[in-house]
Order: C-alpha cells, then structure tokens, then sequence
C-alpha cells in the first residue's frame, strides 16, 4: 500500500531544496556583482548630464507634470502604480543628485563596502529614474538591468538554487522570446533570412564596424540570420540541461555578443547578457578561466536563508513567474490574460518583462534634420551628438553609453503618435531655448537665442559603397524626402 504522506514529503523536500545554498557557485555569484556594479555604474554615468533635459522641469517630458497628473487621476494609489523616490522632488537637482548617488554606490559595490545597502539603492534609484525616463528609459535593456539588479539583493546573501533559477530564467526569457518574436512576427525580411542585409544599415546607431559588416556578402548575412535563430530558439534551452550544454550555451552566447558589439552601440545591453552568463559558470570552471592563483581563497559558504528571507524571495518567484509568462502569452496570442492588473502592477516595478528584441525590420533608413531660420530663407541644422548627420563623419562607437535623445530620433519616421508627442514638446523646447534640452545636442546654431522658425526635413540615408568612399571621403549618402511629416511613415 502506498505512503500517502511519500508524495507531501518529496514536494516538501523540493521546497526546501529551493532555498539551499550551492556552495559551487560562490565564486561567480562574487564575479558577478562586481559586474553588476559595472554595469550600474554605466548607466548611472550615462544618465547623469542627460536627466535634466529629458525630464527635469524644463526637459522634453518634465516627470513632475507626470507625476501630477497620476496624482490628479489616481490618488493615492498613484504611489503604488509609479514607484518613485521622486514624488518628494523632481527637481533638476532631485535627478541629477539620483543619478550621482547612483554613480557613487555603484562604486561602492564595486569597492566591496556595503554591498546589501548598496544593491537595495541601486534598484530603488534606477527604478525612480526608469519611471521618470518615461518613453526615454521605456526599453528592454532596462529593465532587464532592474530585474537583475533586485535578484542581486538575494544573489549576495547567498546563491540558493531558487536564486540562481531566476537569473537563468531571466536570460533564458530574453534570448528565447526575442528569437520567438522574430520567428512568429511574419516579418518577410527574418522569413526570408535577409534581415541582416538591411540590420547594419537601419539600426538605432550604428558604429564604423556596421559599415563593414554591411559589406560582407550576401551568402554571409543570410548564414547569420539562421545563426541568430540557433543562438535564441535552441541554445536558451541548453540553460536547463546538463553542464555540458550550459557550459557551450556560455560560449555560443558570448560569440553572439561579441558580434554584435563589433557591429552595433547598444549601450550596456550585451554587456549585462554577457553578466548573466556568469552565472551558468560553476566555480570549477571560473577557476579553470581564471587560474588557482586567482581564484584561490574561497570562503565558508553562508547559512541557507532564515525564514524571512525564504518568504521574500519566493514571493517574488512567484510573482516574477506570473509575470513573465502571462507577459508572453498575452503578447504571442494578442489577448488580454486573466489577473492582467496584477501583472501590470508587478511590471510597473521594471521586472518580470517580456522581451523582444528586433522583431521587425526596417529595410530603408530615414533621418530627420532639425533646422531652424529667422528669416525663412537660410535654415541652418541642429547638430546631434551621435545619429548619423554629417555624411563624413565616421560612426562612433559610444558603448556603453546610450545617448537617449539621439537613440529615440530613430523611432519618429514611423509617425506613431507616442513619438509624434514627445517629438514636438521638443521642438517647442528648442524654440523656447531651454538651455538643458540644447545640452543634449553636439551643436546649437543659434547661440544668441532661438530662431524665428523651425522646420523638420526628411532624408533617406544610406551607407557608401567602398568606390564612393574613396571618392568622397563619406560614410553615409543622401536624399531628400521631403518636410516632416508631409512624408510617407516609416514601416515598420
């Protein structure tokens, strides 16, 4: 006869098994929030001289007229549904001291000084500035940074299996989802493999290294397409299984990663997917990569967590388990999922995202140039820092910096109202001469004071072929659309 206790005793020792400490991954989990920290502080450095003329009172979409609006709609319940330390002030000076402080505790971590209040600020700081950024800081490599950054709290009190579960989890959602989209989105360019023929060309931002890339064959863009959907629709999958597998999802993520580095400015974005793979690493093989000496000196594990601990930590599996598939599912069916306000609310904290990265692609690029004229016969343009502009001038490679008013250009082609808003409370912003919105740019052409008029023209922009270059000297050449937005959008 059957013990009918056998079947609570397994699921009870499983349960207690979640929250057991792998003392075979100390090392990395130490590895990897020294990475953290790196990242942390990149994106607080990259935040700072910009925060004010994204968002501060003066700024293109000023957080306190947000934040009074939730106030006015929601009440109280607003302090809930936009968690930020910036209800108190959102002052140029409130997010610029946000950003700073984030800077120096990011250091802190890095230093080794107290790493549990340095982790627990630095997720409530970038939360505050994520929802501040509002359209500026709503992207993917965000709150993958968030989501990483709570689940480090735990990580440092010590690498249970539940932990580590949630950080496979998290990238196996970013790599998997992002290949799936790209799969079931119908887009004819990832259907017919060709989307890299177009990718180097219309990305956000692209670097010389696009320009190259660009140039290789089309046999070679065509294999690189087929080797995106393996590394996203198969090697996510080896996360799971035996350490074999793991250990060869580490190196094919990181070749992937390294491509796309020599070939795109996306901030810190590979950068923390590379952070995340730390953490398929055992010790064993740290200490391989890295050499005894190095690696000698492993201390006492920690105790398994007390009961507290236990609460909040499965807690938040739960939720961020929830979250994440209901996410996806209602994104991959385009219903609307039961408990939908509970995922929103959970998601309003930057974690359990869904993630989908380039799921369509643009086959043309098209640029805007901002000019302005006091007389409406010579017009003059506004200088960006980094988006392609001037047709000699050699592609940056900026990461991980993410200029975040230069990245957005990009999406206003499409003429989406969302970017047609914030588009124009710019523009109104450079004919009022707002001195923070004028930092963002490389170069203000009317130094005394704004210009009478300002127009938007529209070019399509497209890379030289190596004969033009020779001859030019140029990157990028040109043609005129016409003025914006008496153009045809954008699409996709």
């Amino acid at each position: 006869m059957k013990n009918p206790h056998r079947g609570t005793g397994i699921l009870l020792a499983w349960l207690t098994g979640l929250f057991r400490i792998r003392p075979e991954y100390q090392l990395s989990s130490r590895i990897f929030i020294k990475a953290l920290a790196l990242i942390y502080l990149f994106a607080f450095a990259s935040l700072l001289p910009q925060v004010a003329g994204l968002v501060g009172p003066d700024g293109i979409l000023p957080f306190s007229i947000y934040l009074d609006n939730a106030w006015r709609e929601l009440g109280y319940s607003a302090l809930l549904q936009v968690p930020s330390v910036f209800w108190l002030s959102a002052s140029d000076w409130a997010l610029e001291a946000a950003a700073l402080a984030g800077v120096l505790l990011s250091l802190l971590l890095l230093w080794g000084r107290w790493p549990l209040f340095a982790l627990i600020m630095l997720f409530v700081l970038y939360l505050s500035l994520y929802r501040a950024g509002q359209h500026f800081m709503n992207f993917q490599w965000d709150t993958l940074l968030l989501e990483a950054g709570l689940l480090g709290v735990f990580l440092h009190l010590g690498p249970t299996a539940l932990v580590l579960f949630l950080y496979h989890w998290l990238l196996f959602r970013l790599r998997f989802m992002s290949g799936l989209f790209k799969f079931i989105s119908g887009d004819p360019s990832w259907a017919s493999f060709t989307s890299l023929d177009y990718y180097f060309e219309t990305q956000p931002l692209p670097h010389a290294g696009a320009w190259y890339a660009h140039l290789l064959p089309e046999w070679l863009h065509h294999f690189g397409v087929g080797f995106t959907y393996f590394t996203e629709l198969v090697v996510p999958l080896f996360i799971f299984l035996p350490r074999p597998l793991r250990l060869a999802a580490v190196a094919i993520t990181l070749l992937m990663q390294g491509l796309i580095l020599t070939t795109s400015n996306h901030n810190f974005f590979n950068l923390l997917t590379i952070a995340l793979c730390i953490l398929l690493l055992d010790d064993k093989a740290i200490r391989r990569l890295l050499g005894r000496k190095e690696a000698a000196g492993s201390s006492v594990p920690p105790p398994d967590p007390g009961m507290a601990h236990r609460l909040l930590l499965g807690t938040l599996a739960l939720l961020l388990l929830f979250a994440s598939i209901s996410g996806f599912l209602g994104l991959a069916s385009g219903r609307s999922m039961p408990l939908e306000s509970l995922r929103r609310q959970v998601q309003n904290f930057g974690v359990g995202a869904v993630y989908h990265v380039f799921p369509t692609m643009q086959t043309e690029r098209q640029e805007l140039m901002v000019e302005g004229s006091n007389d409406g016969r010579h017009w003059q343009e506004y200088v960006f820092r980094y988006k392609p502009q001037h047709l000699d001038e050699r592609p940056a490679f900026i990461v991980p910096h993410q200029p975040r008013l230069d990245w957005m250009m990009w999406f206003v082609p499409t003429q989406h109202s969302e970017q047609m808003f914030w588009f124009g409370q710019f523009l109104w912003k450079l004919k009022q001469g707002s001195p923070q919105v004028l930092s963002l740019l490389g170069e203000n052409p009317f130094p005394k004071g704004p210009p009478e008029y300002l127009r938007v023209t529209a070019w399509k922009y497209r890379f030289t072929t190596p004969a033009e270059r020779r001859e030019t000297g140029n990157w990028w050449t040109r043609e005129y659309l016409g003025i914006f937005p008496q153009v045809p959008p954008r699409r996709p």
